[in-house]
C-alpha cells in the first residue's frame, strides 16, 4: 500500500532536535542520534522508526531553510508561529517542538483514524 501520510520536519541544517538536552535524560524516544543533537540525524532516526511502525504508510521529508524558504513555509510561520524544529503533518504543525518520537507517532495514528482508516493493520 503506497503511502498517503507524510510528516516534514522543517529547520535548519545545524539547529538542534530539541530545546532539551540531548543526554542520558532524554525523553524524545530515538536513540539511534543521540547525544547528538542535531536535527539532521534525530530526522533520520525518525525516519527509522517510522518505517518500522508504518513500513510505506507514511513519507518523511526534511526541508532545510538555509539557502531558502518555500512560500508554503512562510505561510505557516506566518499563520502558526511555530518553534523550529517545525513538524508538519500533512502540511499543517504539529505543536510539538521538537523531534520526539511518541507525539509524532501518535498524531500519525490520529491522521490515519480520522482520514485513512484501512492504513490500519
Amino acid at each position: 500500500m503506497s503511502a498517503s501520510i507524510s510528516i516534514e520536519i522543517v529547520g535548519y541544517s545545524d539547529s538542534e532536535c530539541s530545546p532539551f538536552p540531548c543526554d542520558e535524560n532524554r525523553t524524545c524516544g530515538l536513540s539511534s542520534c543521540a547525544p547528538s543533537g542535531s536535527l539532521v540525524k534525530a530526522f533520520e532516526a525518525l525516519k527509522e522508526e517510522v518505517y518500522k511502525e508504518f513500513e510505506n504508510r507514511v513519507t518523511l521529508k526534511l526541508t532545510l531553510l538555509d539557502d531558502n524558504v518555500p512560500e508554503y513555509i512562510k505561510d505557516i510561520y506566518n499563520l502558526d508561529h511555530p518553534a523550529i524544529p517545525m513538524i508538519l503533518l500533512q502540511k499543517k504543525v504539529i505543536p510539538v517542538g521538537r523531534i520526539s518520537w511518541k507525539p509524532i507517532r501518535d498524531a500519525i495514528y490520529l491522521e490515519i483514524e480520522k482520514n485513512n482508516p484501512d492504513l490500519i493493520h
